[in-house]
């Protein structure tokens, strides 16, 4: 048969086009050429198999790892460096050749190593989607692998199940899914069969069951209308698949800083050997004397430097519960100017929290957070009395329950309806222990939750007595009410209005309603919606899924730091702005996803600046408003833990994953993970983010000067006419020696004090400023008066050419190490840090100063370095020429300002 001739094949082309839930359970099995009762025979199904292959996600290859290791040699200095090793091996320099090739090496191993990131975000999701599916074909009830399912299969679902693919309902009894890692709304969903608005949003299409989700309670049916890269969960792995992998802040300015390096190293290579030609000097003389000044120019380091201070970045964040992932996301961290945070689950505890009961006309406050039965009952700020209606609220939550709670490994645990659980949670609290209770009055009948009626009902016995005990909606509920319990446990007439303005004045806070009320029912009477009549009211119970403890504190410090703290979510617009205000987020108002789809991207720039809380956002939509702050210049931090979040936090700058509740598709997309789920470890990653930019700075003003005080050296001995005071060898021994011994404990420096109180840096801020540029140029020019000056005095008392270098080298080295310290901090006295605050300062310090010893009098470094022993005079002149540098970058410091 020929796909054209088969309408069958163009309905389930078209399925993906398709609004499934706008059409009736009839309509949808017609469409896709299915008799429910029956199911596709397995011919059939085989030649869907064929047409649409199995019910997986597609794997995009990830990136080879020789790819990896060769991006490593492909920045700008690292090439220079390359090419100078290639030429100086050439020109018989195995020894310097080596020295740098060895170099190179090492930083790309190091590079390879550490910035090695795992593309298996693709992956997490197709096991998302491989479970067991029980599924009709051919009239008979079998299980198969999800991954054999195709569009027109029914599939049988049950509590505990996970959905094998996206379904429209056929049938459903109290069916309730757990749609928060596809919706990010923590409430369990009830489903129905009954056809919906085209134009509902996807959290709200309650016949529809997603790829992935949860059965939580209930049983049902459904029609096979998507599968694989068809499915809600498919569609977002395509999103992560085309977000692109973005260059970080610390990449962008690292590789601005390069180029400008090599055009100033190219200048001053050209000069000189421009220069020397002039001066009738050999081709081949200068071509090495330019090799050498571009060797000394480079600083070698740096790559290291970057890479291990990021290192020690990513070991302290692992301490304060944050694993990076993706190397330059620690320094991004430092340079975020707005977080999107989703909130279920990463702003609040992803726990339903009952905070009130109100019953007897009175208020009382619960305390206590999640699912953990600590905390208690208050009125007044005083531990209530559990007994009348308080007592009597608490017995109609647990009884009329089909939750449980359980302690596993110190976790505590749930199974069934969260909202259940935080009924039979705050009865712990009071001291009800649910299995007693249900011993003590069993239950002999009910009526399960359903949609339509919107609340549940069970018979209990106890002595001789019947007793009703409902549980729902309040507009169901309280017009059935007669009359309500005392605070004595006695009865009183019912005032709607009081209940009703109690149950508005809850909601407003955010929290969800539900109303408790009973009634005597004979043994002999049927248990119907009729017999639900005539009911007292015991009282309201308001539940919420609580802001974490954490959380006011960090998002307060993010504001002291200037970055703005944005709530991305796909629960209810009042319930947003109700947890938004509890966690001090600006919640004047908040935009719907609905609201969001009729924006063109001016109008959706200028509303994400100016708002800060999102609601019934989809996917695409996170993805959007992620984009739409990148566009304005924002570096975005998006967290979030579910599948949903997934294509945003891989667009984002970095994005940030929940370790414990997240998905695995989260945390593949993300760059960091946190390991507690505690939004506050996010302020402490801030500001290690923040400390490692710190130290890299004071690396780099640190590095500099020896590096251009080299090269103008060499420039200005070819200008002169005069002996190179340094030769090739030394310079790389005096670059490689400090690097590794004085500069990288510069990675260890503590954080200063003052950091979370600064601006986030600009995007376009250079990584130089003009302060510490003036500052470079001013040790340099010191260095190079005082090698130059020492070297032709040396010469002028008749001292060797080996002795003058050694003096020459030494000059280098004693102040770099004095300046070392000035570069502890670059706003103030380096004291302020604590003079033993890095001890690493003073452990490479000893080691720099007995290799220059060793350098100086050891006969065979003198042999192979060209050095020669010196005097106590020669060593009181470097050591005065080092002090003087310090001294007077430390005036600098203080009479120019701050940098």
């Amino acid at each position: 048969m020929q796909e054209q001739d088969n309408p069958d094949s163009r309905a389930i082309r078209a399925s993906s086009r398709t609004a499934w839930h706008a059409h009736t359970a009839d309509s949808a099995t017609q469409r896709l050429g299915v008799d429910s009762r029956l199911g596709l025979s397995d011919e059939e199904a085989a030649c869907r198999l064929d047409r649409h292959g199995p019910n997986r996600l597609t794997e995009r290859p990830g990136k080879a790892a020789w790819r990896r290791f060769a991006a490593q040699l492909t920045q700008p200095l690292v090439i220079v460096l390359i090419a100078a090793g290639v030429v100086t091996a050439g020109l018989g320099e195995t020894i310097d050749a080596g020295v740098i090739l060895g170099v190179v090496l090492i930083n790309a191993l190091i590079g390879y190593w550490q910035e090695a990131k795992a593309e298996g975000a693709l992956a997490a999701l197709a096991r998302s989607v491989t479970t067991p599916a029980t599924v009709r074909r051919g009239g008979h009830r079998r299980q198969i692998d999800a991954s054999r399912l195709v569009p027109g299969d029914i599939v049988m679902l049950a509590a505990g199940d996970r959905v094998p693919a996206d379904l429209r309902l056929l049938y459903q009894h109290e069916l309730h899914t757990d749609d928060s890692m596809l919706t990010g709304e923590s409430q369990a969903v009830g489903k129905h069969t009954d056809p919906m608005l085209e134009d509902t949003l996807l959290a709200d299409r309650a016949n529809m069951v997603w790829a992935g989700t949860s059965v939580l309670m209930g049983q049902g049916s459904g029609l096979v209308i998507a599968t694989g890269d068809a499915t809600e969960t498919g569609r977002i792995a395509g999103l992560i698949a085309a977000a692109p992998e973005l260059v970080t802040p610390l990449t962008r300015k690292m590789a601005r800083f390069s180029n400008w390096l090599l055009w100033a190293i190219g200048g001053l290579a050209g000069l000189t050997f421009t220069v020397g030609l002039a001066r009738g000097e050999t081709a081949f003389d200068m071509f090495m004397a330019a090799v050498a000044l571009a060797v000394g120019a480079i600083p070698e380091g740096l790559p290291a430097a970057v890479t291990v201070t990021l290192a020690i970045g990513v070991a302290r964040m692992a301490r304060r519960k944050a694993i990076i992932r993706h190397l330059p996301a620690v320094e991004t961290l430092g340079s975020t100017t707005v977080i999107c945070s989703d909130k279920t689950g990463t702003l609040t505890e992803n726990a339903m929290t009952v905070r009130v009961l109100w019953c007897g006309g009175a208020g009382y406050a619960v305390s206590g957070e999640g699912y953990v039965p600590e905390g208690g009952i208050c009125h007044d700020e005083m531990p209530a009395t559990i007994a009348g209606a308080v007592r009597e609220c608490l017995l109609a939550g647990t009884l009329c329950n089909d939750a449980s709670l359980r302690n596993e490994h110190g976790r505590w645990l749930i199974t069934g309806d969260p909202t259940e659980a935080a009924l039979l949670v705050v009865a712990r609290k009071a001291g009800l222990d649910e299995h007693t209770l249900r011993s003590l009055y069993p239950r002999r009948d009910e009526l399960p939750f359903d949609a339509c009626r919107q609340y549940m009902a069970t018979r209990h016995a106890a002595n001789e007595c019947r007793t009703l005990y409902v549980k729902g909606a309040l507009e169901k509920l309280l017009p059935r009410c007669i009359d309500q319990i005392a605070h004595d446990g006695g009865c009183q007439p019912l005032d709607v209005a009081v209940v009703e303005h109690a149950a508005q004045a809850y909601a407003e806070q955010g929290m969800r309603i539900l109303v408790l009320a009973r009634r005597g029912l004979p043994t002999e009477a049927v248990l119907n919606d009729a017999a639900v009549d005539r009911l007292t009211l015991i009282g309201l119970v308001g539940m919420i899924d609580p802001p974490r403890k954490a959380v006011i504190g960090a998002i307060r410090n993010c504001h002291s730091a200037g970055i703005r703290v944005k709530m991305i979510t796909g629960d209810h617009a009042v319930t947003a702005l109700a947890i938004a205000r509890q966690i001090e987020i600006d919640a004047d108002r908040a935009l719907t996803g609905r609201e969001l789809a009729a924006l063109d991207d001016t109008a959706l720039a200028t509303a994400v600046r100016a708002i800060d809380v999102f609601a019934r956002v989809e996917p695409e939509q996170k993805l959007g408003l992620v984009r739409a702050l990148q566009s304005c210049g924002e570096v975005v931090a998006m967290t979030g833990d579910g599948v949903n979040d997934a294509p945003a936090l891989k667009q984002a700058d970095i994005g940030i994953a929940m370790g414990l509740a997240g998905t695995e598709v989260a945390k593949e997309a993300a760059a960091m993970v946190l390991t507690d789920d505690n939004f506050a470890s996010i302020e402490a990653s801030v500001e290690e983010g923040r400390g490692v930019w710190d130290n890299l700075i004071k690396f780099i003003t640190w590095t500099l000067p020896t590096n251009f005080g080299e090269g103008l050296v060499i420039v200005a001995a070819i200008l002169a006419g005069a002996t190179l005071p340094i030769t090739p060898l030394q310079i790389l021994w005096i670059n490689m020696t400090t690097a590794v011994l004085l500069g990288l404990p510069l990675a260890f420096e503590p954080i200063e004090r003052d950091i979370m109180r600064r601006p986030p840096r600009r995007i376009d801020q250079p990584v130089l400023d003009i302060a510490l540029v003036r500052r470079i140029v001013l040790v340099s020019i010191m260095l190079l008066t005082g090698s130059f000056g020492l070297f032709l005095r040396e010469l002028a008392q008749g001292h060797t050419l080996a002795e003058a270098r050694t003096v020459a080298v030494n000059v280098f080295v004693m102040v770099e190490t004095a300046y070392l310290f000035n570069c502890r901090s670059l706003r103030q006295g380096f004291w302020k840090q604590g003079l033993f605050s890095n001890p690493w300062i003073w452990i490479g310090t000893g080691a720099m100063l007995s290799l220059q010893m060793l350098i100086t009098y050891l006969p065979r470094m003198n042999s192979w370095f060209q050095t020669a022993p010196i005097g106590v005079v020669e060593w009181e002149e470097i050591v005065a020429v080092a002090l003087l540098c310090s001294l007077i970058v430390g005036v600098e410091k203080r009479l120019l300002g701050n940098v």
